[in-house]
């Protein structure tokens, strides 16, 4: 017969059971909720970033295998920023339409065929074609990561976001890095293309099991998501996002495009010290994401984007105008402006209601991108006629200019933004 102190009550053991099988369901539900999302993300993100580097990297290669010159590599960007346009401003509307998951997942999946693409096929029309489909879905992709992490990551959306832009940061850098010692051989371009399909269907296994909450059974927050018609910002609203996110990107990729002709020609810079310069600069951009992550979500989006905004702006003029005494400045720059694109995006969330907020991402972005492209493709002759020194002026306005248009949206109508 057994004594009551050696077992306790059964009914007390049905109790501990109880409670033990609820502990284990919570504890079950914070890892889907948390760590799933998280390493699907990141996974992605890496791959997405190591994936958009290559076209650069392997350039001497499609030269030499396809015979093509500098008209045939121009072809590959001009394809590449076509598919951006497109993706961003149907995939938008789709996100907004269709269930969130299936939309990313059906971009993911575009991204893994035009990769697997580059490993069954070995023509140019072909390598057009996925540069057009594979950075097309890449762009969406990260946008699409920027729009989901407020629902997976509720609480601290702000840190992860820029982690996870920081892990894709990580892959471009550790590509460039790695691969651009090694990327001398066609065979080299297939093998790297099946590793990312790998990465790929990782990716794609973690997405399944994401737990995305439908829009309806979300709880609405007490400032109201859901904006009632007649509290929808207007079109001046959009055309100043399109302004500070179009003069930002001039000013952020003039640097990628540029700053290493700007140090040579008119700084009179070796050729190692402007890319160590611009080695800082991208540096900077990669690593501020992960310092200052937590930060952004301490501030929150808006003050972030005014203080981060604002000191990397003063540090991006004052380099520039400082000739070769300031090109430090210049390059530290790229610390403080690394979280404001994620930001910006998180920006936009906190704008527009989640029924339209893909849709308006995408059209800010395309409008955006494409003031990018138009520059680019004009500071060429602007440089020949005017110099490379007075036209990379243009640079530093353009700095001012997204900080001006981001205080104008805080003070034109507090209701809206």
């Amino acid at each position: 017969m057994a004594v009551c102190g050696d077992r306790p009550p059964f009914s007390n053991r049905i109790l501990k059971v109880h409670l033990w099988e609820k502990g284990k369901n919570f504890m079950n539900k914070e890892k889907n909720i948390r760590w799933i999302p998280v390493l699907c993300f990141g996974v992605l993100m890496l791959g997405l970033g190591s994936s958009d580097s290559l076209r650069g990297i392997f350039s001497p290669v499609f030269q030499e295998h396809y015979s093509v010159g500098g008209r045939g590599l121009s072809m590959m960007v001009v394809i590449s920023y076509v598919g951006n346009l497109l993706f961003l401003s149907v995939g938008g509307k789709m996100m907004d339409t269709f269930d969130r998951k299936n939309v990313a997942m059906g971009m993911l999946g575009i991204w893994m065929a035009a990769v697997l693409l580059n490993v069954l096929t070995d023509s140019y029309p072909m390598i057009l074609l996925s540069m057009f489909l594979a950075l097309g879905a890449s762009t969406m992709l990260n946008t699409t990561v920027n729009l989901l992490t407020p629902m997976v990551c509720a609480g601290y959306a702000g840190m992860m976001v820029n982690i996870f832009f920081f892990i894709q940061g990580i892959g471009t850098s550790g590509s460039q890095f790695l691969l651009g010692r090694f990327a001398f051989s066609y065979d080299g371009w297939k093998m790297i293309n099946g590793v990312l399909f790998a990465v790929g269907l990782v990716s794609l296994g973690l997405f399944a099991m994401v737990n995305l909450k439908p829009e309806k059974e979300k709880t609405k927050p007490k400032t109201s998501q859901k904006k009632k018609p007649q509290d929808m910002p207007g079109a001046s609203i959009f055309w100043l996002l399109v302004l500070m996110m179009g003069f930002y990107f001039i000013g952020e990729h003039g640097i990628m495009n540029w700053m290493l002709t700007y140090c040579m020609n008119a700084l009179q810079m070796p050729s190692h010290t402007a890319s160590a310069y611009l080695s800082i600069f991208w540096g900077g951009m990669t690593v501020g994401r992960l310092v200052f992550a937590p930060v952004v979500q301490k501030l929150g989006v808006r003050k972030s984007l005014k203080y981060f905004g604002g000191a990397g702006t003063v540090l991006f003029v004052t380099g520039v105008l400082s000739g070769s005494k300031g090109v430090i400045l210049l390059s530290s720059s790229g610390l403080l402006i690394s979280i404001l694109y994620p930001t910006m995006v998180l920006f936009f969330q906190q704008i527009y209601p989640v029924s339209v907020v893909a849709t308006k991402t995408g059209a800010i972005i395309s409008a955006a991108t494409i003031a990018d492209i138009v520059f680019n493709a004009g500071f060429g002759a602007l440089s020949d006629s005017m110099g490379i020194q007075i036209s990379f002026l243009i640079l530093p306005v353009c700095m001012v200019l997204y900080y001006c248009f981001y205080l104008l949206l805080l003070r034109v109508s507090p209701s809206e933004v």
